[in-house]
């Protein structure tokens, strides 16, 4: 008696799965004389909300970051992150909270210091886009 085929699943589409959408809000790319660059966003994805500072260190010295949220009604999230002294592209980030209102809402902002007592600042790094010029 011939063997009968077994249902198979059908095949897997080719590629890799979908990602949910995540939209964006980013401030100018800035820079500092000490070597630091760094940019700072919103983001918002799936009803969730929050900062990232994408940062290169360039000094040659390690230094630290304060990343702060800040949302509608005065909420506000803040997050420390240590900034290797190596040369390689890094980022801070807050923990993703549920939103509560329009991105438009949210602000972001990372400053950039020297580990130390004085905690010199370096650079301030905000999501807001830079205002137009008139003219």
């Amino acid at each position: 008696m011939p063997a009968t085929p077994a249902h198979s699943a059908p095949p897997a589409a080719p590629g890799p799965s979908e990602q949910p959408r995540t939209d964006s809000r980013c401030g100018p790319e800035l820079s500092a004389p000490q070597g630091l660059e760094a940019q700072t966003c919103i983001l918002v994805s799936e009803g969730r909300t929050w900062g990232r500072s994408y940062y290169r260190n360039t000094s040659g010295h390690a230094l630290d970051a304060v990343l702060t949220l800040m949302g509608p009604a005065g909420r506000t999230v803040q997050i420390r992150c240590a900034v290797g002294a190596e040369d390689d592209p890094g980022l801070c980030e807050t923990p993703r909270e549920a939103s509560a209102g329009t991105p438009d809402s949210y602000s972001a902002v990372a400053e950039f210091a020297v580990p130390d007592d004085e905690g010199r600042l370096l650079l301030r790094s905000g999501s807001n886009a830079p205002a137009p010029a008139d003219g």
